[in-house]
């Protein structure tokens, strides 16, 4: 069986779409979800319920004992009765085959990555899929946990999410998995539709979350061979500083104000982590 592993706070007004695509995937192995509500203030629950009771496969837990991403996949995990383990994220959308792809990949590795469609939820011209696999760090490939799907051996091995990283958990998973042996590869027919920030406020914030858990990896795994690019935070302020006059051009401005959010939480991560990773 695979299990899907579904955090959720505060899901509205996209929880319904991604229920939807995952009641409606498709798969020869047995499956199911297991939405894990992480303290929603809002109508999540019920309609996460909603859709337990049209649908067998899926069930409501309640883990809000601990906030965070990473404690609510960990309990979801706990609850999930599948040997293999699938992660997504609620404001998302999987496509068809999404959990087939992801019990193949699984078939020749530990832990797998999928792709991401990064144009048809944000009204942008199509492109081509992007592989969720990242080198970050000058370090090892990992995936987003938006479209992550590993062997429960393996997660439970590393002792599963790091509940002390509200961001960059699931970078933090793939690199302890394949430095404990465990195997990763990409699965290019697993795709997710991902869906960006619609409002500026929001975006920068999400991205000064990302940007503070650079440092916080880096002072993890420096001595792992994890390294800091010291010449492309340059390039990067260099362009922040040179597109300020382009601001008034909608594309131009959500791919600055993504860009100073990474940054400035990287500078105020390396603050507060002592580790310079700019």
């Amino acid at each position: 069986m695979i299990s899907v592993v579904l955090p959720v706070r505060d899901g509205l007004p996209w929880l319904d779409e991604q229920l939807g695509a995952l009641a409606a995937q498709h798969c020869d192995e047995p499956w199911e979800v297991v939405v894990a509500d992480n303290g929603s203030s809002d109508a999540s629950v019920a309609l996460a319920r909603d859709w337990a009771e049209r649908c067998a496969a899926m069930r409501v837990l309640d883990a809000s004992a601990r906030v965070g991403p990473a404690a609510a996949r960990n309990a979801g995990v706990m609850a999930a009765r599948g040997e293999l383990l699938a992660f997504c994220d609620a404001d998302d959308v999987v496509q068809p085959g999404w959990l087939t792809a992801c019990v193949a990949a699984l078939g020749r590795a530990d832990v797998v990555a999928g792709t991401f469609d990064l144009s048809s939820l944000n009204g942008v011209p199509g492109s081509d899929p992007s592989p969720a696999a990242t080198s970050q760090l000058g370090f090892l490939p990992a995936g987003l946990a938006a479209n992550l799907a590993v062997r429960r051996t393996a997660f439970e091995a590393v002792g599963g999410f790091d509940e002390e990283l509200f961001v960059g958990e699931d970078i933090d998973l793939c690199w302890r998995l394949q430095l404990e042996g465990f195997t990763f590869a990409i699965a290019p027919d697993a795709l997710v539709a991902k869906r960006e920030d619609s409002h500026l406020g929001s975006l920068f914030r999400r991205a000064l979350a990302y940007g503070r858990c650079g440092p916080q990896l880096y002072r993890r795994y420096r001595g792992r061979g994890a390294t800091r690019d010291v010449a492309g935070a340059v390039k990067s302020w260099a362009w922040l500083v040179v597109s300020v006059p382009r601001l008034g051009q909608v594309g131009v401005r959500r791919r600055w104000v993504r860009a100073a959010g990474v940054r400035l939480g990287r500078l105020a991560g390396s603050v507060t982590q002592r580790a310079f990773f700019p």
